[in-house]
């Protein structure tokens, strides 16, 4: 019987491995999704019921385990260098030239490539399977992303080569899948990603593996280490070994046949399913790459050429301003429509009022919308003063005094560029600020995820977080996916977070600038809700960590009626507005301290430094000044680092804090 089912088990993932290569590779599946699926069930079955079958290269291990708290950094085998530029074809003509000189020779054969603008990733195999990812970084270091990397269906977890070698190559999103995800994310009233570029290097920088999975991104790989005599050796061999290289290369025996790919993809890039902005060129010969060698930042033998970025004259019928899911306003100007790059371009960001004010942009202008590498457009300046909408003069663009969703008070706080709604209960808010409210950390309402939150948002039955308090055992089981049971836990859930502290109370409420630590600094300064929604600026700054710009953001909240009615229904509700004071701790070793944790400490987490900080008296807070006493710096220090240095602050390490306490 387990011989059989041994027997099964591979060949179940060898269909599977196939099959994912014909489809995420090669673009020509053979059979349907359902019948793939049929066998990815199958497979996890049987490993469902036999854990000791499941193999690190098996097809249902691409995306598991928790989120992690944290990126590893690595080193680099050897850099990853970035390329220099040309951007005609004289400067490419130069570029050959050079290498010519270099090499002594009348004629260089190079290796023409798309060049794919994504995020550049090095992958380890040992003994035929993936051990390892890393990012870029700097060149030099860059961070381990494996389980991410794993989720990729085109970046083979095996391969039949056993030795040690490393494959380098571009994760990118594909256009299909960009326009999905900035189509979902329009839909949840999320801010839409500028470009592929942004979203595949989000998804893959990421502490969630889950997460890099849902922007069904691909890898392209074309560099290997150790490597073959010649490049396209290497293309060869990679495509051999299940890798997905871009069909879209050629050898060209000197620079004019460079020039030539150069102008036969120029148009024909635009019916490729991903965006390419350029050619990469390079020599071909590896003793002739090694002759060439490198400057201080790229290598002599090879450039990258780039096209001309797409622009077009349009005219803006008017200007909208659409609320983000944090409240922020942005201006977008609705255009004539107008084909650009084979696309048809009807609307472009002006991101914000000083965006507006920087290109002098009006109702009825004509501008220059440009496309270049970013798949949505922006405008690059005006070409023509218009008249208006209907002829009655040029008017300049207002930021609308009142939230043109709810009617709530727009406000800008200091040295920002944006405009934001402050009422936390706005509709284009509302589904962010529920999966924030129910958050584990916040009010740790388990269960009421996503799915559910875009439930009780569409169905209208919650149109703030206190609503939450109001559900029904019926209301639940009337939803997609909840029966009795998930109702009843999901209302006892509801019904615990009631009894949280009043600091998770204030996190909840998304006042901005006020995060998790300083909810807990105002709930021990002020005690109550109610106390906070009285307190003055003066009163506000007193506490550790409320500077001007905290304080007047505290103020702007409360000052919304809104949010003032929402605090009402929660308190009723029976969710906790009160702490008792807590007694003044009697001095301590570090009374009188103020404390900037960063990195990572050796043997205690930050919130073990905190609470060994504040139980010796002292306090700890998330910013650098010079009333600051002491940075206790980790592995991988930010840049509260440096600051704490430029500004003669006190730097320990894990030992000379013990050695204070």
């Amino acid at each position: 019987m387990a011989a059989k089912l041994d027997k099964e088990v591979r060949e179940l993932r060898d269909k599977l491995i196939y099959h994912e290569h014909r489809y995420y590779v090669m673009d020509a599946p053979e059979i349907s999704d359902a019948e793939y699926d049929a066998l990815m069930n199958r497979l996890k079955e049987i490993e469902g019921q036999h854990p000791e079958l499941v193999t690190p290269d098996s097809p249902t291990q691409r995306v598991g385990g928790k989120p992690r708290e944290g990126f590893v950094k690595v080193a680099h085998s050897q850099p990853m260098l970035s390329l220099d530029n040309a951007y005609s074809h004289e400067e490419l003509r130069d570029f050959d030239r050079r290498v010519r000189e270099i090499a002594g020779r009348e004629r260089i054969d190079y290796v023409a490539e798309l060049k794919l603008d994504g995020l550049s990733l090095a992958a380890r195999y040992d003994g035929g399977r993936l051990v390892q990812a890393i990012t870029r970084g700097d060149g030099t270091v860059g961070e381990d992303v494996t389980p991410n990397a794993r989720t990729i269906h085109s970046l083979p977890l095996a391969i039949k080569h056993q030795g040690a070698i490393e494959v380098r190559g571009e994760i990118i999103m594909p256009r299909r899948s960009f326009e999905r995800l900035n189509a979902e994310r329009e839909k949840a009233g999320l801010s839409l990603f500028a470009n592929p570029r942004n979203a595949a290097a989000g998804g893959v920088r990421v502490l969630d593996p889950a997460v890099t999975a849902a922007r069904r991104l691909t890898y392209f790989s074309y560099a290997l280490f150790p490597p073959r005599p010649h490049h396209t050796a290497n293309l060869e061999w990679l495509a051999e070994q299940g890798f997905n290289v871009n069909r879209n290369w050629r050898l060209c025996h000197g620079v004019e046949p460079v020039v030539k790919f150069l102008d036969d993809w120029e148009e024909k890039r635009r019916t490729l399913p991903y965006e390419t902005d350029g050619v990469v060129v390079k020599a071909d010969s590896l003793d002739l790459q090694r002759e060439a060698g490198f400057t201080a930042k790229a290598p002599r033998w090879a450039i990258a050429y780039k096209y001309a970025a797409r622009a077009a004259e349009t005219r803006v019928e008017r200007i909208e301003w659409n609320v983000g899911r944090t409240g922020t306003l942005t201006p977008v100007a609705i255009l004539d429509p107008v084909q650009l790059g084979g696309v048809t371009v009807s609307r472009s960001t002006l991101h914000n009022a000083d965006e507006i004010a920087r290109l002098g942009v009006c109702e009825g202008d004509t501008v220059l919308v440009e496309r270049g590498g970013d798949v949505i457009p922006k405008v690059v300046k005006v070409v023509k003063q218009g008249k208006g909408p209907n002829g009655e003069g040029r008017r300049e663009p207002q930021v609308p005094k009142h939230c043109p969703i709810c009617n709530g008070h727009v406000v800008r706080e200091e040295g920002e560029a944006a405009w934001r709604c402050v009422n936390v209960s706005c509709p284009a808010q509302l589904k962010g600020s529920l999966i924030h409210f129910a958050a584990r950390r916040v009010m740790d309402i388990d269960g009421l995820g996503e799915a559910l939150v875009d439930q009780l948002v569409e169905k209208g039955l919650v149109k703030s977080s206190a609503d939450l308090y109001d559900l029904t055992q019926e209301q639940l089981e009337n939803l997609e996916r909840m029966g009795p049971k998930s109702a009843a836990n999901i209302l006892a859930e509801i019904e615990a977070s009631k009894k949280l502290p009043l600091e998770r109370v204030i996190h909840g409420l998304s006042i901005p600038h006020v995060g998790e630590r300083l909810a807990k600094t105002l709930a021990d300064h002020l005690s109550s809700m109610e106390a906070l929604m009285d307190a003055s600026d003066e009163a506000l700054q007193e506490a550790a960590d409320v500077g001007p710009k905290v304080a007047e953001s505290i103020r702007d909240f409360f000052g919304e009626p809104q949010n003032k009615k929402l605090v009402a229904r929660l308190q009723k509700a029976g969710v906790r507005m009160k702490e008792t004071p807590k007694p003044k701790a009697a001095p301590g070793k570090l009374t009188g301290k103020t404390f900037v944790l960063t990195g990572t400490l050796p043997t205690f987490s930050r919130d073990q430094a905190q609470e060994k900080i504040e139980a010796a008296g002292g306090k700890v807070s998330s910013s650098v000044s010079k009333k600051t006493s002491y940075v206790v710096a980790g592995a991988d220090p930010g840049s509260k680092l440096d600051k704490a240095r430029s500004l003669g602050v006190a730097v320990l390490d894990e030992k000379g804090l013990l050695d204070l306490l």
